[in-house]
């Protein structure tokens, strides 16, 4: 590809040769080979605006930029927003394979993962080969690869939407996070749909946003690159969410003015089993939707899903099939456990999730509510206090913890949940290791009571002084049923 026809879509001013060949698209200087275009991202804690010289020197055939720069022998490509031009240029690289596909943007506090996984599960049950990028990773086919990020580096994506084109994927659904729609990770395409799930408290403060306006006005970006919006109507701050919106809108919800309705729902309930049970009116109607996650928001995970692959002309049958079907790795994720008590692995890994996950599990009203948790290091100590608080108000018992300690050690993390939890009358106990806690949770059950080990969820290692161990708690959970004999 020439330099020309690289950049014809991105709004820019050039110093040099426009038709120089281009070898490959990079914004890792160490990376620049002879044709290289570098662009030069700038974050909190870098700027690569510092390494353009090196990048010359390595052959690169342009720099891209946002700010000015020494003279260079090599084109200068000058634009508003490098991360922007990232996204538009990784694009063009890979033939603009969005186009190729039906892409469909996931954004909401909560609920983004399980959803997209559901959305996948029904096409999939219907014969449209359907990739996924988000939290877990990039899932084409049976093959995961993981990601460093929810919403990857648009270069990421682009590369994974092309390998999907190439493996036959018909369809992408992609996790778009706040901080990805403001980072431009998914810029340079259209969303065939754009879906809202959701909108509460998180990921305020630090280098993620500043205030609950900023995190509002990044998600609603999607419903400014999408050709359809569908959205959730009984959440009460779907005005703001769609503020300056493009594109038409739909909704679905549990009230009668959504386009597609839930009613009648329920419960299911054994040992080792939790899930719901509800109704389809509107815009699709079917009796008995099955899925085998618990909670009302599994109602509306579900309700959404449908919500989008109505749009593919899916069948009644795959709905109930992907559906009743659905495996979401690490939320509300049951593990098999021998006696008459339920095992659940959670993602939940601050207040609101936290007090999510138990008011649910409540509702099917078990012998006793366990929960294990701990919270990350280097993060902001309100959510331990927050943590501690809700599980001691909604949890029968307590078992506190380590989770990724990161650079801190995990007593001084341990006694900030404490304070949460001395502010209830909850009992609870500290078991430091993880492993051990699991043990104890296991063999102190008891018949009817639910267990959740919350905080790692999909998360396979335990992050200590920058060091990531390895640590499933799947796994944990089978060595332990294999050392006592049960496995």
């Amino acid at each position: 590809m020439i330099l020309k026809e690289l950049i014809k879509n991105l709004p820019c001013s050039l110093k040099g040769d426009n038709t120089a060949e281009v070898t490959g698209v990079v914004y890792d200087s160490r990376k620049v080979v002879k044709g290289s275009v570098f662009v030069c991202m700038v974050g909190p804690n870098f700027n690569g605006h510092q390494f353009v010289k090196q990048a010359q020197n390595a052959g690169a055939a342009a720099v891209v930029v946002q700010e000015e720069v020494e003279s260079l022998s090599c084109a200068v490509v000058r634009v508003e927003n490098t991360k922007y031009a990232l996204a538009v240029l990784s694009a063009a690289w890979f033939g603009n394979p969005a186009e190729e596909l039906t892409v469909i943007g996931i954004t909401g506090t909560k609920g983004k993962t399980t959803v997209s996984y559901m959305v996948h599960s029904i096409l999939e049950s219907a014969g449209i080969h359907t990739g996924i990028i988000g939290t877990i990773g990039t899932v084409i086919g049976d093959q995961i690869t993981k990601t460093e990020n929810t919403t990857p580096a648009s270069y990421e994506i682009q590369s994974a939407m092309r390998h999907m084109v190439e493996s036959g994927c018909k369809a992408c659904v992609i996790e778009a996070s706040s901080i990805g729609l403001r980072e431009y990770r998914v810029s340079g395409f259209t969303f065939d749909i754009g879906l809202f799930t959701n909108f509460s408290p998180d990921h305020i403060g630090g280098v993620e946003h500043k205030d609950m306006e900023e995190y509002r006005r990044c998600k609603a970006m999607l419903f400014q690159q999408s050709k359809l919006g569908i959205i959730n109507l009984d959440d009460p701050n779907w005005k703001g969410i769609v503020e300056g919106h493009t594109c038409p809108l739909e909704f679905y919800g549990f009230s009668n003015k959504a386009e597609l309705r839930a009613s009648n729902e329920k419960l299911v309930s054994r040992p080792g089993y939790l899930g719901v049970q509800f109704d389809l009116e509107g815009a699709v109607s079917a009796k008995n939707i099955t899925v085998d996650i618990p909670g009302k928001f599994s109602v509306y995970n579900a309700l959404s899903a449908v919500a989008v692959c109505r749009h593919f002309n899916v069948s009644e049958k795959a709905i109930r099939e992907g559906l009743d079907t659905v495996k979401v790795k690490g939320r509300v994720e049951p593990v098999s456990v021998p006696g008459n008590y339920t095992l659940l692995i959670d993602y939940a890994h601050n207040a609101v999730s936290m007090e999510n996950i138990l008011t649910t599990l409540r509702e099917y009203q078990p012998h006793r509510l366990i929960c294990l948790f701990g919270a990350g290091g280097n993060r902001p100590k309100i959510r331990r206090y927050e943590m501690g608080e809700m599980s001691g108000k909604f949890a029968d018992l307590s078992v506190v913890t380590a989770d990724n300690s990161r650079f801190e050690n995990v007593m001084d993390i341990i006694a900030d949940i404490e304070v949460g939890l001395h502010k209830t009358d909850g009992k609870y106990l500290v078991i430091p290791d993880r492993k051990e806690a699991i043990r104890y949770c296991m063999d102190h059950a008891e018949d009817g009571d639910i267990v959740v080990l919350a905080g790692k969820g999909h998360e396979d290692y335990q992050e200590i002084k920058g060091v990531k161990y390895h640590l499933d708690e799947r796994e944990v959970v089978r060595d332990i049923l294999k050392a006592e004999g049960k496995a």
